[in-house]
């Protein structure tokens, strides 16, 4: 039965939709905001070069990745509701104004406004995870938890083609700016009134619902103060010291490489080299993502079916992230011996590139957990704000490759550059990877358990 517990979870969705379209639509907006003349010519723009694009595109990433650790940290110890439907709410409003900003302050405001935007959203996937664990009912946590981080995908699907139309009609890439950000001003509104930290505070659940939820959480909840200051000793030194953690580290980062720049450099691509106008270019460059939405699904099935039938979870894992960075890889290398007007078999490449990609949520992305459940926040905390890092090198680095936007040679060595970043991240992984609890998931206990094995062996020898 449809409870509170799935409007939470659906509010949940469209704000990962929204919050991915605004970072979306930036992609599909720089290139007629670079130059008009890609979409309507009679929109003002700034004549910016590539490495100025790729600096505008990389800015949200600076305020995403200061803020992400401490997000985690306010959701706990205040209010996950309130975090993020504030912090939306003010990423809507940046997002509105951002066409202002570019008119009177140019390429310095634009900058500022977008590292606004990421300060401001970092916080969606730690009060994501923060809401689950109040919300979800353990027997319905996949499912919930799915639905509500399918909005990234989703959000880029649906982002591309509608910025694309936008940037292409009569009120141009302006009003990319204006759509998303109101929705985005809409959605925290409705959040902060229809949204909840816990069953507990929700002004309109049903009694049967909210026992139903609170009896489910008990067991998990229920710990005892022992329990409680274990987890709150986190074993620093040995996360950083562990080797499956570094391959963890090095494989997420390669992952942010490759699919950051296919991500914001697919629109420049499709409009400099195969002449796209920007309207079509948008709807194209949706289509990897389309792919690769449907293909998770797919891939995450097979995983589930694969461990019932006996395989071992680092197996899986391994699995799943070579399909989704070797795959990859050998498409972005095939990029170069496409013909000058090869343009369908250029997109065929994309879409398997992209689409392909989708196994790295069996893979890498999921690996935090099975190392250490109890330390897999702050695990993927770490390497996300790593990876986010590599981010941002990755878009300036194409920036500083790619001087000249209609020039093959040069986008395929952004495309070569990613195939061996995807390549050698994967190998790492499938190298030093496991699938197993660290023993440090439970410090304590393995201090006092070889303690004890001491006291044993003593008493053995006297």
């Amino acid at each position: 039965t449809l409870g509170i517990r799935h409007l939470q979870v659906t509010l949940l969705f469209l704000g990962t939709t929204i919050g991915y379209s605004v970072r979306v639509g930036m992609s599909v907006a720089v290139v007629p905001m670079a130059n008009a003349s890609t979409a309507n010519p009679d929109i003002e723009d700034y004549g910016w070069t590539k490495q100025q694009k790729d600096l505008v595109l990389s800015s949200f990433t600076w305020g995403y990745v200061v803020t992400m650790v401490p997000s985690g940290y306010i959701a706990d110890v205040w209010s996950a509701q309130k975090l993020l439907g504030i912090g939306l709410l003010l990423c809507g409003i940046l997002q509105v104004l951002t066409p202002t900003f570019a008119h009177y302050g140019g390429l310095e405001a634009v900058l500022a406004c977008r590292i606004g935007m990421g300060l401001t959203q970092a916080c969606l996937y730690p009060c994501i995870q923060t809401f689950l664990s109040k919300w979800a009912p353990p027997a319905e946590r996949a499912r919930l938890g799915t639905l509500a981080n399918a909005g990234s995908q989703f959000g880029t699907v649906i982002a591309m083609p509608i910025a694309g139309l936008l940037a292409a009609s009569s009120s141009g890439w302006p009003s990319i700016f204006y759509l998303f950000g109101v929705l985005m001003i809409i959605w925290s509104i409705a959040f902060l009134y229809f949204g909840a930290d816990a069953p507990s505070s929700h002004h309109s659940i049903s009694l049967e619902e909210r026992m139903y939820i609170e009896e489910s959480l008990r067991t998990i909840e229920a710990k005892s103060d022992d329990e409680v200051k274990q987890k709150l000793k986190i074993p620093w030194k040995q996360i950083f010291t562990s080797i499956p953690m570094w391959a963890i580290i090095i494989t997420h980062s390669a992952q942010n490489w490759g699919s950051t720049t296919l991500l914001t450099e697919i629109p420049s691509y499709m409009t400099s080299v195969l002449n796209f106008k920007i309207g079509a270019s948008g709807v194209i460059s949706a289509l990897p993502y389309l792919t690769q939405w449907v293909l998770c699904l797919v891939i995450s099935f097979l995983s589930d079916f694969a461990l019932t039938k006996g395989a071992s979870r680092g197996t899986i894992r391994k699995i799943s992230n070579t399909v989704a960075q070797w795959c990859p890889a050998i498409a972005l290398a095939c990029m170069s011996v496409v013909p000058a007007d090869g343009y369908i078999w250029a997109i065929a490449i994309l879409v398997l590139a992209v689409g392909l990609n989708a196994g790295v949520f069996c893979g890498v992305l999921i690996n935090h957990i099975d190392l250490s459940p109890n330390f897999a926040g702050t695990m993927m905390s770490i390497t996300n704000c790593i990876a986010n890092v590599i981010s941002i090198i990755a878009l300036l680095t194409c920036g500083v490759i790619i001087t000249d936007e209609s020039s093959v040679y040069q986008w395929n060595i952004v495309f070569y550059i990613s195939a061996a970043i995807f390549f050698l991240g994967n190998l790492v992984f499938v190298i030093f990877g496991k699938g197993e609890v660290q023993w440090w998931n439970e410090p304590e206990a393995q201090q006092s358990r070889q303690k004890q094995r001491g006291n044993e062996e003593n008493k053995t020898h006297t």
